[in-house]
């Protein structure tokens, strides 16, 4: 039988996988792995989308969990906030290398 605390933890796993689980997403997630950190205008001419398009993406990422933002005056810069993130996307993308910052 699962426990409550690791139901629990179980379910914000889950729900930080389904955030991931869009493509558009995982691409934003692979593109901070792999740089650092970037503003949603750096994003949107990556994926040549529109800047909704990327803010409504990035707003599920940080609902997640999974990024963080940190203002600097007007800009807003985004990095992988949860390190197991960090760990699945090194998995997921092993063959390409993470940017040293």
């Amino acid at each position: 039988m699962i426990e409550n605390k690791d139901l629990k933890e179980l379910q914000d796993m889950a729900e930080m996988l389904k955030a991931l689980a869009h493509p558009v997403r995982l691409c934003i997630a692979r593109g901070l792995w792999r740089n650092g950190s970037c503003n949603v205008t750096h994003m949107q001419n990556c994926l040549e989308a529109p800047q909704s398009t990327v803010s409504q993406h990035v707003g599920k990422l940080r609902q997640a969990g999974i990024i963080e933002g940190q203002r600097k005056g007007l800009e807003i810069t985004y990095s992988i906030k949860d390190k197991r993130i960090e760990k699945l996307l090194s998995c997921l993308f092993a063959t390409e290398e993470k940017q040293e910052e």
